[in-house]
């Protein structure tokens, strides 16, 4: 066969194997991390690629949500639904 095609052969299988680890790579460092934390109802964040726990506001200032459905909407936008 021609050695210029069994050259450009060689080259393409290289590009086509490298693309294929950066997509594994890619699919494992930041896509499964962002799945599973928006599936535990918290917040990705993708310039530092964490994971946070949402917080109340009233549970960090001790006062309480007087309104009952109002609580209720707010536990449940935190995932933590009675």
């Amino acid at each position: 066969m021609n050695p210029t095609l069994e050259r450009l052969k060689l080259i393409f299988l290289a590009i086509f194997a490298v693309l294929t680890v950066a997509m594994m790579i890619w699919q494992v460092g930041w896509i499964w991390p962002r799945q599973s934390c928006e599936k535990d109802h918290k917040w990705w964040d993708d310039s530092q690629r964490a994971c946070a726990q949402p917080v109340l506001i009233s549970d960090i200032t001790g006062r309480v949500i007087a309104d009952p459905q109002a609580r209720a909407e707010a536990l449940k936008a935190l995932g933590k639904e009675k």
